[in-house]
């Protein structure tokens, strides 16, 4: 069976063991359908005897991070640099017409 095309619920049953820290690995095959990666949030909610996990929606960090610096992080510059840009800012900001 090709797990990577196969749907998850035509694979049945799929089980995880609990570390001794209490963490839990999501199966490589829920991953891929949920869409999410790590840093990605999942909700854990108890119905009864049982525990429903949901992919959470919205914007992770690494999400944000790409939409912010397309092209890699920014080039690090010194304190010097940095005093003198905010420096400059706040002279054009209150700036007389």
């Amino acid at each position: 069976m090709d797990l990577s095309t196969t749907s998850v619920a035509a694979m049945g049953v799929l089980e995880t063991r609990i570390t001794s820290q209490g963490q839990v690995s999501v199966p490589a095959a829920i991953r891929r359908q949920l869409g999410v990666a790590p840093g990605s949030t999942l909700q854990w909610t108890l119905r009864g005897d049982e525990v429903v996990v949901r992919a959470r929606k919205g914007v992770t960090f690494e999400d944000m991070h790409k939409t912010l610096f397309p092209d890699g992080p920014p080039k690090p510059i010194s304190t010097k640099q940095m005093k003198e840009a905010i420096a400059n800012y706040v002279r054009e900001k209150h700036a007389r017409d």
